[in-house]
């Protein structure tokens, strides 16, 4: 996966928006996408631009795609998707520096500081605002954190074979 071609980013952009839609669907179907309480699959895939920098385009072209399939209001769109593209970017500059094990922090910062304020003043949300970072940080720490570890070891084992 390492490959730097062109061909082989724009692929790799394209398959993973396609996995990001796919698997915000799926946590979606389970009421894990929005609101409070978020512990979208695709976030996992956010560990991505470790391996290939067309992660970092494919995560932001799913997050809009998602967020508009999903229902999402315009600034939730437009938040989300930056919140997205400033943690696939910190992803991929860790794992520029060999740092992929950290480099699932990024996006976790990202939302939790992005996604309380598009969910108090876009949706309303009118729960006490620490417990709103605390809820999107946690669900961030799932996604990104643990499933996204695991997804990186999978991925390491299959780039090494």
């Amino acid at each position: 996966m390492k490959r730097n071609g062109k061909t082989d980013s724009l692929a790799f952009a394209g398959l993973t928006a396609a996995a990001y839609v796919v698997l915000t669907m799926i946590s979606a179907s389970v009421g894990l996408s929005s609101g409070v309480i978020q512990i979208r699959l695709s976030e996992a895939l956010c560990i991505l631009p470790c391996f290939n920098f067309g992660a970092v385009p494919g995560l932001a072209a799913g997050c809009l795609l998602a967020n508009l399939l999903t229902g999402g209001l315009p600034w939730d769109i437009l938040f989300g998707t930056i919140a997205t593209l400033l943690g696939a970017l910190g992803t991929w500059f860790l794992g520029r520096k060999g740092k992929s094990g950290i480099a699932w922090i990024p996006p976790v910062i990202s939302n939790t500081l992005i996604v309380p304020p598009v969910l108090t003043y876009v949706y309303g949300v009118e729960t006490a605002y620490p417990l709103i970072v605390l809820a999107v940080a946690a669900g961030e720490i799932i996604s990104c954190g643990i499933l996204g570890l695991f997804l990186r070891k999978a991925v390491s084992r299959l780039d090494n074979k």
